[in-house]
């Protein structure tokens, strides 16, 4: 089977998708300065979410593409600490003071199930 037909390369494309959709809304809310004229530090936790899940996107394609094995194992790694990264961004935004933070919850759930998918995925590796 090609990567590109498995459930998780697509649900990799769909939070991919979804983290860009999100920050974009929230860009509105979070670049607004604050009465003391300080920006928010929730804003660059909305661009994170986007390299991340990019990173994750791309990490699944470099285990694919290397044939050594501790390489595909090294990427692997990656990927589940990207994993973890993303779901603790999306908990930080869900914080924040915006009206877009209740997509965080779609978000975190769609990474959940990137999770579980992801599990079997490293059995074929």
């Amino acid at each position: 089977m090609y990567v590109e037909n498995s459930d998780f390369y697509k649900k990799a494309q769909e939070i991919r998708t979804l983290s860009k959709k999100i920050s974009d809304y929230l860009i509105n809310d979070l670049s607004k300065l604050k009465a003391n004229g300080a920006e928010s530090r929730n804003i660059y936790f909305s661009g994170d979410i986007v390299q991340q899940s990019t990173s994750i996107y791309e990490e699944i394609l470099k285990v694919k593409s290397t044939k050594i094995s501790e390489k595909k194992h090294s990427h692997a790694r990656t990927l589940r600490w990207l994993t973890q990264r993303l779901l603790q961004n999306c908990n930080r935004l869900e914080q924040c003071s915006s009206n877009g933070k209740d997509f965080m919850l779609i978000l975190r759930t769609e990474i959940h199930k990137f999770k579980k998918l992801q599990k079997y995925w490293l059995l074929s590796l």
